[in-house]
This record gives C-alpha cells, structure tokens and sequence, in this order.
C-alpha cells in the first residue's frame, strides 16, 4: 500500500481546523472561518451567581486543531476565559490550540522605570505562551523588543497593518504627507509613506505623564497644500495626536486626517482630536465597536493569511 504524500496528509490536516470566538469576537470568528473554510465551533459561556465562569464548547475538538478568535483589549476581564478556554479545548483532545489576537495588550510596561514596578509585558506573555501554541496579532506595540519572540514563547506571527492602511490613504485622501507623532511611530510612518508613494515626517515626543505630552516641532516643514495623515499605533487618550493635530494647522497645512492602528479610545478621546481640528479620523478594525464617523481600514484578510502561516507550522511541525 502506497502511503499518503506529505502534501495531501498536510492539506488533510490542516481542513480539519475549526474557529471558536471567546466573547465580544463573533464577528471575526465568522470572518476567520468564512476565509479559511474552516468550522465554526459555538462557545457557550454564563457567570455563576457568585460570578465565576461557566464555559462549555459545542462541535467536535478531538484531533483538529482550533482557531480561539479574541479581542484584548480590558483584557482583565478576558483574558481568564482565554486561558480557561484553551485548557478546555487540549482537554477535549485538540490536536493544537492557537489564538488570533488582533490588538496585544501589556505591551506598553516592557522595562522597569521606577523600583519595584511589575514588568507586565512579560508577566502577560508567560500566561498566553503557556496557554496556546500560536499567536496571530495585528502590530503589536514594540518599542524596547525587536520581536516578540523575545517574550513570548510560542509561535507569533505579526500581520502588518500598513498595506491596508496605505491602501485607504491612496483611495481617500488627496494629496498626502504620513506624519508619525515620535520616533516609536516611524516603523509604521516610512512603511505606509513607502506603499502610498508620498512623503513623511517623524517628530519628536516628550511624555511627562500619561496624558501630559508635548510635541517636538522642530521637524515640520512648512505648510503647503498638502493633507497630513497622522499615523500612530494606539489611540487611547489621543493627547499625543491632537497635539500634533494642533501643530500642523497651526503651521498652514491642510485639516489633518488621523489613523490609529488599534482605536481603544479612552473617555474623551474622540472629543479631543475632533475639538483639536481632525478632519477625519479612520482606526483598522482590531478593536470593536466601531465608533460613529470613524471610518474602518480593514485588516482581517491579513489576520486570515496569518492563521494559515500558522496552521501551516503547526501541521509540519513534529
């Protein structure tokens, strides 16, 4: 008897995948699976009176391998159902359990600052690496690692957001100049100036607390008849950007459009680059909901080709 090819056992393999959602990620689980043909598993998941978890998995999970679709962010209260969940599912017989994370949360505390503080970017990739095989994530905040594989002990693959993110530039903005807030923004800046085809400017950042920053301009040429797109990874409080919002009509340029990777928009944010002089403000769709008159770059066919990069590894590995 002839034995299998290694490509035919391998696409065998990898069609048995199936996607979970843990809660507040249907939509990119139907998504996920819709693109990968893969099954859609039902999570079922309620709090006891005393408030502690009650999950139960309906679908087949012995031998295949499962996708856990999530949104982090407060990831306080999600990421126990995560790591719970995927115990559950080895459990069950999963032949590997990896999880499509598009925004990474604990990214921010990646040294110790002051004495005594707690390291939580570490802390919080010990708990993930231990609990799956695979990460997919949509660029997480790196600014001290050249990598997450420096923290993170389990397979990560990191899908780029600046294709998409220069393809909605080139469609909807006339006349572009990519403008990154500080010197952590640049990676994203030259990439989506790069892909458009226009120019950039990278500024310069001082943070005197979380929501006391000031803005360098000593790099901003002066203003034409161009459109300047702010483009940062994270938009929480958004004090950084509408001071640059500020600084570039102040300067003559035209009312500046704002991109943020992931949109996790503290209370107030929004008012705040609005009152500052935004003309438009656009986020990937890595953390929901949407917002009103926020427009949505959309990332999840990259998430999708990230998971197959994923399955494929974990098919051939032994």
């Amino acid at each position: 008897m002839n034995e299998a090819s290694p490509t035919r056992h391998l696409c065998a393999r990898a069609s048995s995948a199936a996607v979970i959602a843990l809660p507040g990620a249907e939509a990119q689980a139907e998504g996920l699976a819709a693109r990968l043909s893969a099954e859609r598993l039902t999570l079922e998941h309620r709090r006891f009176p005393d408030t502690e978890l009650y999950l139960r998995v309906h679908g087949p999970v012995e031998g295949r391998h499962v996708i856990v679709a999530a949104h982090l962010h407060e990831p306080d209260a999600k990421t126990l159902a995560a790591v719970f969940l995927a115990d559950a599912l080895r459990d069950l017989g999963a032949a590997g359990v990896g999880i499509v994370a598009p925004y990474l949360p604990y990214m921010r505390q990646d040294a110790r600052f002051q004495p005594g503080e707690a390291i939580t970017s570490a802390s919080y990739a010990r708990v993930l690496s231990a609990a799956f095989d695979w990460l997919v994530t949509v660029d997480p905040h790196l600014h001290r690692h050249a990598s997450l594989e420096e923290i993170y002990r389990l397979r990560a693959h990191v899908v780029p957001s600046a294709p998409a993110i220069a393809r909605w530039i080139a469609a909807h903005v006339e006349r572009p100049v990519v403008v990154g807030p500080d010197e952590e923004s640049e990676q994203w800046v030259r990439r989506v100036a790069q892909s458009v085809g226009c120019g950039h400017v990278v500024l310069r950042k001082h943070r005197r607390g979380d929501r006391d920053v000031r803005i360098d301009p000593s790099a901003l040429p002066a203003g034409g008849e161009f459109t300047p797109v702010v483009v940062d990874d994270i938009i929480s409080s958004a004090a950084t950007m509408a001071d640059v919002v500020r600084l570039l009509t102040g300067r003559g340029f035209w009312a500046p459009v704002c991109v943020g990777v992931h949109g996790l928009f503290a209370p107030g944010a929004l008012h705040t680059l609005r009152a500052a002089g935004a003309a438009r403000l656009a986020v990937c769709n890595t953390v929901p909901p949407a917002l009103p008159d926020v427009e949505v770059i959309d990332v999840e066919p990259g998430l999708a080709d990230g998971v197959r990069h994923a399955l494929e590894e974990a098919v051939l590995a032994p």
